[in-house]
């Protein structure tokens, strides 16, 4: 399966007063690997960002003044994201954020061009109740390396919450792996599964010293429990 972790920086906090995307980071799983092919654009928003955003992310104005404008990537942007799972924390804000940019230059909204959005703050107040879910905290937590984040940055907090969600979700590796999800364009990766039934595994007996010591603790349970236990009884059965 194809994965997307995104994420964004905006000029502020309200997508429906105004407010824009202002860096996109997009980092790009499949089957679960990292693939390098990710995808991570700057924007010029057209207004200013509010000085709180600007202490968050620390992306000036005068940096993007000579960006792209988000009409101009949009083809490119919904052509990478096509048909992939994306992976989001705190999906409604970044999505709430999407479909206002594609809403201005006449595209449905994102669920129409992609499989699925999972939320890792979903997922992380279900695992963790009570506690902290920020990403900060859940590097912190699952032991991912956050050194270098000083600022918010798109590419590098989708590079982060790519580990994160790695790490929270090991338990769902299968053990044989569908051949449908090796990578695309190699197939020395195509995984080949085993049929066990042509293993014959060999049966394996206690030998007298064993069947002696098992006894011996029989019988002291046996003992213990002023004949209660039910162990021989079964045997003789």
């Amino acid at each position: 399966m194809r994965q997307i972790v995104l994420d964004t920086e905006t000029t502020g906090l309200s997508a429906e007063g105004g407010d824009r995307i202002i860096e996109l980071g997009c980092v790009e799983l499949y089957a679960r690997k990292l693939t390098g092919k990710n995808l991570h654009f700057y924007f010029n928003p057209e207004r200013d960002s509010h000085e709180d955003a600007l202490k968050v992310h620390g992306i000036s104005n005068e940096f993007l003044r000579d960006k792209p404008k988000f009409a101009e990537l949009t083809e490119e942007i919904l052509d990478y994201l096509s048909d992939a799972e994306l992976i989001i924390h705190n999906a409604a804000f970044d999505i709430g954020f999407l479909n206002k940019e594609l809403e201005r230059v006449g595209k449905k909204p994102l669920k129409a061009y992609v499989s699925n959005v999972i939320d890792t703050l979903a997922m992380a107040k279900e695992m963790f109740p009570g506690k902290r879910n920020s990403l900060d905290a859940l590097c912190d937590r699952l032991e991912v390396d956050n050194s270098g984040r000083t600022l918010h940055g798109a590419l590098l907090d989708a590079e982060l919450l790519a580990d994160v969600y790695i790490n929270m979700t090991r338990g769902q590796e299968a053990l044989l792996i569908d051949a449908g999800d090796a990578a695309p364009n190699d197939a020395k990766q195509m995984a080949v599964q085993v049929d066990l039934s042509t293993f014959v595994l060999p049966v394996l007996s206690a030998n007298a010293q064993e069947l002696a010591a098992h006894n011996e603790v029989l019988t002291q349970l046996d003992k213990s429990s002023g004949g209660k236990t039910v162990w021989r009884r079964l045997a003789v059965a």
